[in-house]
């Protein structure tokens, strides 16, 4: 059996060691036998070679130690597994005297180690990430008059110990120790040498000196961060604290190469919160459908892994998307795109391989994204950025239109009518209030459903800006304004246009609100509760100076430029909701999607990399074109004969 065989039998036995509770004696008992195993493996190398003995002293060290051990298995109280145990650390100590390869003795001693923890189970792993910082300054107390400051085992105390002290910065025996070895070495000490036991430390502190000595031979933390990163399967290899506490890096090594499991370690050893992190930006729910999703793909029911992939995304990952936009754009846009083109080759029935290769590289991007909503990343300061930019950015669309829609009715002296839309921005408002209640105590909101609101709002509002958006350019015209203003304006603000004034303010403000609750709920979750009270005033306050400049400049502004400039603005808001509203009829799984993986996304302007909301976008702007088209050849038709009259 393999040093790797034997470490992941080992590592299968951790879990039992919460559940299965050992007397006191037994666990001391069992924790210096292993421990003896785990010294065995690491030191016989020095001892012998090619047969022959190269280190006195160390050789009859081994013969010492494997001799307690037989005596200490035969100690262990009776069960179905002792007699085996004991035969098999008899035959250790004949292996040992008969100086075979250190090998087949570092083999041997393993196995018997991992068979003595499976039979008497001992808790084997910390309760929670042990604190680095912590562990450096136990080891400047207490060790490092020993084993050196630097860990070369060539500390002032160190000079005529025998045998020395261990010189950790040596990367090759590092490499056969595991923190649990070196957690037990720490509270026992180690018989037959002048390493004390340091059992009054309490357990969170020899866990903490355990990895801190266990990661000075190591280095490289920078390349073991981006290979555990960017490599789900190591990921799945080391799946929490008992995984890492129990391994060591010459049997990771086997597995994924030695290079790479020194640089994994180096990292892992100095950031064991990697692996025992439980954060609110967990995607475990978003995992778990992308594998349902690639298990019903495997089986041939495309229907079903089509759901389910839609699921990942809209229960799993976008109830983050909030938060994380305010982290790391680039890494949202990634993710997005990612889940995206996975639908689509659903769709189009990719080979099985293609498909599981898109899960795997977004297994890779929720890592990246878990790391950056970690709690840890959640400071005031990216609170308050967070909750300005959320609200500047959702508020500033609906800005534009209301703002328009007031200096509109300003211009053509119908101040009456302003109650209306005053109305519809307030209604919105408390609309938006009361979904937030009724979303957190009363119901949930799918993310189907929010994606659907979103997208049919967008669509709606995106039509409506058009019409108005031609309307205005046409009256930008030269005679245009006065010709209406005389021939149709009591009719065209009637009480029905007043009540659709305050329809398109409900809904264009209603649609903004509904996404910045939602937004916020996210954060809201990250903590920082006044840093992001102070975001949203200070967002409000710009957006109250915003919407105060544009109606002062927009009464200076003669009549036709007002309706020019008002008429480029609303045409570009309404291209940047046909985006939207595409994409979020996609998103919630309405719309296929063809991916263009060379276009970049864009939210603000709403471009996204796919076909559908592209192809919405420059068809309105057509529809704009041509509709700007006939204004000007309507009014050039309407100057021919005054200037012929003239």
């Amino acid at each position: 059996m393999t040093l790797r065989a034997f470490a992941v039998q080992l590592i299968a036995f951790l879990s039992i060691a919460v559940a299965m509770p050992a007397s006191a004696g037994t666990h001391g008992a069992v924790q210096t036998t292993w421990r003896l195993l785990d010294y065995i493996a690491v030191d016989y190398t020095e001892a012998v070679s090619d047969g022959e003995v190269t280190n006195e002293l160390e050789y009859a060290e081994m013969q010492e130690f494997s001799a307690s051990v037989a005596k200490r298995m035969a100690a262990l109280p009776a069960n179905a597994q002792r007699a085996q145990l004991v035969a098999d650390a008899e035959a250790l100590v004949e292996s040992i005297s008969a100086k075979v390869e250190p090998a087949v003795v570092a083999r041997d001693a393993r196995r018997l180690a991992s068979e003595l923890i499976a039979a008497f189970p001992v808790p084997l792993a910390p309760e929670a990430a042990p604190d680095l910082a912590r562990g450096a300054a136990l080891y400047a107390q207490n060790c490092a008059s020993c084993h050196g400051p630097s860990g070369g085992g060539d500390g002032p105390a160190a000079e005529g110990l025998d045998p020395p002290p261990i010189a950790f910065d040596d990367v090759i025996r590092a490499r056969e120790r595991s923190a649990f070895a070196l957690y037990q070495v720490i509270g026992q000490g180690l018989e037959g040498t002048a390493m004390p036991g340091f059992s009054d430390l309490p357990a969170e502190d020899r866990w903490s000196l355990a990895y801190y000595s266990g990661s000075i031979a190591f280095e490289n933390v920078e390349r073991g961060r981006r290979i555990w990163n960017d490599d789900p399967k190591i990921r799945a290899r080391i799946p929490d604290l008992a995984a890492l506490s129990g391994l060591t890096p010459a049997a990771l090594g086997e597995a994924i190469g030695t290079e790479r499991a020194d640089a994994v370690m180096a990292y892992l050893r100095a950031h064991p919160e990697a692996v025992a992190s439980d954060t609110t930006g967990s995607l475990a729910l978003a995992r778990e459908r992308l594998q349902q999703s690639l298990a019903a793909y495997e089986a041939g029911n495309k229907a079903e892994a089509r759901e389910l992939a839609l699921s990942a995304y809209l229960d799993g990952f976008e109830p983050l998307e909030a938060v994380l936009s305010t982290r790391d754009a680039d890494l949202l846009a990634s993710v997005e795109t990612g889940m995206a083109e996975l639908r689509a080759a659903i769709g189009r029935g990719d080979p099985v391989a293609a498909v599981a290769q898109r899960v795997n590289a977004l297994d890779v991007l929720f890592y990246h994204a878990e790391t950056v909503l970690a709690p840890d990343n959640a400071s005031e300061a990216s609170a308050f950025a967070g909750a300005f930019a959320i609200l500047l950015r959702e508020g500033l669309e609906a800005l534009l239109i209301v703002i328009a829609m007031i200096a509109f009715l300003r211009k053509a002296e119908r101040t009456e009518v302003l109650p209306f839309v005053h109305g519809g921005w307030l209604s919105a408002l408390v609309a938006g209030g009361l979904t937030w209640v009724a979303a957190t105590y009363l119901i949930g909101i799918s993310g189907a459903g929010r994606e659907l609101v979103e997208g049919f709002g967008s669509l709606f509002a995106a039509l409506v800006l058009l019409s108005v958006g031609i309307w205005m350019h046409g009256k930008s015209q030269a005679g245009e304004w006065q010709r209406y203003i005389q021939k149709t304006m009591q009719h065209a603000l009637s009480r029905r246009s007043a009540w659709f004034l305050f329809g398109l303010a409900f809904l264009v403000v209603y649609r903004e609100v509904f996404e910045t609750i939602l937004f916020f709920a996210a954060l809201w979750t990250q903590g920082h509760a006044d840093a992001i009270f102070v975001g949203a005033a200070s967002a409000i306050v710009l957006l109250a100076l915003i919407a105060w400049a544009m109606l002062r400049y927009s009464r200076r502004l003669p009549i036709g430029t007002f309706f020019a400039y008002s008429s480029i603005l609303i045409g570009i808001l309404a291209v940047v909701l046909a985006g939207k509203g595409i994409s979020g009829l996609q998103e919630a799984g309405l719309l296929g999607i063809t991916p263009l993986p060379n276009l970049p996304r864009v939210p603000i302007l709403g471009i996204a990399p796919a076909l559908e909301p592209v192809a919405g976008q420059i068809i309105t702007l057509a529809l704009i074109a041509l509709g700007y088209w006939r204004n000007r050849r309507k009014g050039m038709q309407v100057r021919t004969p005054q200037a012929e009259a003239g």
